[in-house]
């Protein structure tokens, strides 16, 4: 019984990041934008956050949740800042919008790298492991759901559902969601009736920036001792979800957990007693293998019946008719 709860609760730690960076990949691409540079942007939020909690974070006699709270703001504006440069090349500057995203995939991990070696002389930001919570009070007592999801836990989780939740009301409950998405749809006809594309699409990316450098702090967490400069891939297996989930909230949850279980199962195989007694040759290489080659067969299957909003990765010139 442990290890299921053991199962469920590193699922959770993949899966969390995942549905957080996806739901800005939707943001930006409802918009109109297509945001490559997840990637990128979790690695800078990742980075700016763990550089932050070493350098300032061990100075503040404060209480570790509210610490991270504070650490959480930092890897959300410096995923803004990082965004708002393909937010300016795309909308602004009318560029290719999958060759601004490669740029700052590429600039990214250079850049945090850089500046690694520049305070520690490594390339490693050490990161303290001192977030987890033990058990919630009251919840972390309820039978099986509190062994499950209110122990041993961390803030972040619940801060990933908390997005999940504003995400589905703001996108389909308010003005500026129904704004966002006729922006990615029909952006002349938006204009037409008085909305500024430019700055819904604006609003889009800088969104999609700040869940993305959210996601990369939530990711290495609960599951790195150091970062030094990956995500691992990350930012495109949430390219995926996005896709997967074909741009919905509800369906990118499910496809954040039905990837992040696979994430699970590569990282923690030997732990499972099933997966444990299956005896394959190079087993470690094979399950590190395992998400990635279930994002190519899942795509290759659902692909065709993808529909991404119209005018996705199309500049828009408001003087162009």
């Amino acid at each position: 019984m442990s290890s299921i709860y053991l199962l469920v609760q590193q699922t959770m730690f993949f899966s969390i990041p995942l549905l957080i960076v996806a739901l800005g990949g939707m943001f930006s691409e409802k918009s109109g934008v297509i945001n490559i540079a997840l990637e990128g942007i979790m690695i800078i939020g990742a980075f700016f956050g763990a550089l932050f909690l070493n350098l300032v974070g061990v100075n503040m006699n404060i209480n570790p949740q509210l610490l991270l709270i504070i650490t959480i703001m930092v890897s959300i504006i410096s995923g803004m800042l990082i965004s708002s440069l393909l937010a300016f090349a795309s909308i602004n500057m009318k560029a290719d919008q999958t060759i601004g995203g490669t740029a700052l995939n590429l600039l990214a991990p250079a850049l945090v790298v850089y500046i690694a070696r520049m305070i520690y002389n490594v390339k490693q930001v050490p990161i303290a492991n001192k977030f987890r919570i033990a058990k919630v009070p009251l919840l972390g007592d309820i039978p099986v759901i509190g062994n499950l999801f209110f122990q041993n836990t961390y803030l972040t989780t619940y801060i990933g559902i908390l997005i999940l939740i504003v995400s589905i009301i703001v996108l389909y409950k308010t003005r500026f969601g129904l704004r966002l998405s006729a922006c990615g749809e029909h952006p002349q006809a938006a204009e037409s009736v008085g909305v500024n594309v430019y700055h819904m699409r604006w609003a889009g990316v800088l969104i999609s920036g700040a869940l993305g450098g959210l996601g990369g702090l939530i990711y290495v967490i609960p599951t790195m001792v150091s970062f030094s400069g990956t995500v691992e891939g990350y930012g495109f297996l949430a390219l995926a979800v996005t896709i997967f989930g074909q741009w919905k909230p509800k369906r990118i949850l499910f496809a954040a957990f039905f990837f992040g279980f696979f994430k699970t199962i590569s990282a923690m195989y030997s732990s499972i007693p099933i997966v444990k007694d299956i005896n394959l040759p190079h087993a470690s290489y094979i399950y590190k293998m395992l998400p990635y080659v279930a994002t190519m067969f899942v795509l290759a299957f659902t692909s065709k019946k993808s529909r991404a909003p119209k005018a996705e990765g199309i500049p828009y010139d408001k003087g162009a008719r």
